[in-house]
């Protein structure tokens, strides 16, 4: 997980503020203007156990990862009984645990992104069929070996070109001890992309920006991140929003338009944010993040959301949400051609907010670790 508290608890008492004042992408740059705040509320629909991720599955349904290792369906009774338990080949030491959840496009295949019990990231496959896991089909896609307990990254979505994409921390301790952000030779620290169906245990798009190099792995879609916890796909234009949590002094988002190529440096460990790390030296080719905020207030830990592309909220369309672990204050931006044009805060308070969910609509869910399952709803 990517969680980082200023207790040694994973989940602890924390205070939270309604408001904060964020700084933007260059700190010595004007911020972008406020724009007035659509209305929101957020209703909470269901409480799972410690909810880590979650993802749109079949027949208006949204399917709930728990940390501890089960997945329940949410729909229209609630929250319904475990669906799968892996309970017994995961650990939540650390920031371990089952970390991400994801179908393909057309819900033939749920994935699973979990440490197993040595701590190895582990993305395994089930066939689905008539809306159920076929359970007898696993089997095991892509692991990575890591170091430590912490910086796992683990989310994992299909993008818009039906290709899985993963995405790893840097390995863990701190400040990237390994050098791992910035080695192309490492899956650690970067956001992957292969095809599961197209090879045995699966094949590497021809078109990934590293194949045919010697020095670098074929699965690395980019790179130079330090624990890229949450990421996601802009359903409206396929533009592509990871949150990156920071070391000690910048939270940041990273913007990738839906034309990339793939092949992105976004820095980490010469650079966090806009600014060099520890007397970094910024990569001649370092693409900077489109939005930064300082940990001058309670913010510690970003966690990255979605653009909402619902029908709910007419005013909040085609703004990208998202929060902080520490501060929960669930906050909006408007980008336009990677550039923030405006931002606000929604007024609203989701907790311990570890993850957002979009389901098949549109709308977008809070996932806070503490419980709670809230829908982002008009006020």
């Amino acid at each position: 997980m990517k969680l980082r508290t200023r207790s040694s608890a994973i989940i602890g008492t924390i205070c939270l503020a309604t408001t904060l004042a964020f700084a933007t992408a260059y700190a010595d740059e004007p911020a972008a203007p406020p724009h007035a705040a659509a209305d929101v509320a957020l209703t909470e629909v269901a409480t799972a156990r410690n909810p880590t991720a979650g993802a749109a599955g079949p027949d208006g349904t949204v399917w709930i990862a728990e940390r501890a290792g089960t997945v329940r369906v949410l729909d229209d009774q609630g929250l319904g009984e475990p669906v799968l338990d892996i309970s017994s080949e995961t650990t939540t030491d650390g920031e371990r645990g089952l970390l991400g959840v994801a179908f393909d496009n057309g819900f033939e295949h749920f994935y699973i992104s979990y440490t197993d019990l040595e701590g190895t990231s582990t993305i395994d496959e089930f066939a689905m069929r008539y809306g159920a896991i076929q359970k007898d089909s696993r089997r095991t896609v892509l692991t990575q070996t890591q170091p430590y307990d912490n910086h796992n990254g683990g989310d994992i979505k299909f993008g818009p070109d039906g290709y899985l994409y993963i995405a790893f921390g840097d390995g863990g301790s701190g400040g990237d001890p390994h050098g791992n952000g910035q080695n192309l030779d490492t899956l650690l620290g970067k956001l992957l992309r292969i095809d599961p169906s197209g090879g045995e245990p699966y094949a590497v798009p021809a078109d990934n920006p590293f194949v045919g190099d010697p020095d670098a792995k074929d699965e690395i879609w980019s790179y130079g991140l330090r624990n890229p916890w949450r990421f996601s796909f802009d359903s409206g234009t396929g533009d592509l929003l990871i949150g990156d949590v920071g070391q000690s002094d910048w939270e940041e988002i990273d913007w990738a338009s839906a034309d990339s190529q793939g092949g992105e440096n976004y820095g980490w460990a010469s650079m966090e944010g806009t600014h060099p790390f520890r007397g970094g030296t910024e990569p001649a080719n370092h693409v900077p993040p489109v939005h930064e905020y300082d940990r001058n207030g309670l913010g510690c830990s970003v966690t990255g959301g979605y653009v909402y592309r619902g029908d709910a909220i007419p005013d909040l369309r085609g703004q990208y949400l998202y929060s902080d672990y520490c501060d929960g204050t669930v906050r909006a931006l408007t980008i336009e051609n990677g550039e923030v044009t405006g931002q606000s805060d929604l007024g609203v308070n989701g907790g311990e907010v570890v993850s957002f969910v979009e389901d098949g609509d549109g709308e977008l869910y809070v996932l806070a670790l503490g419980g709670s399952v809230s829908r982002i709803d008009p006020a």
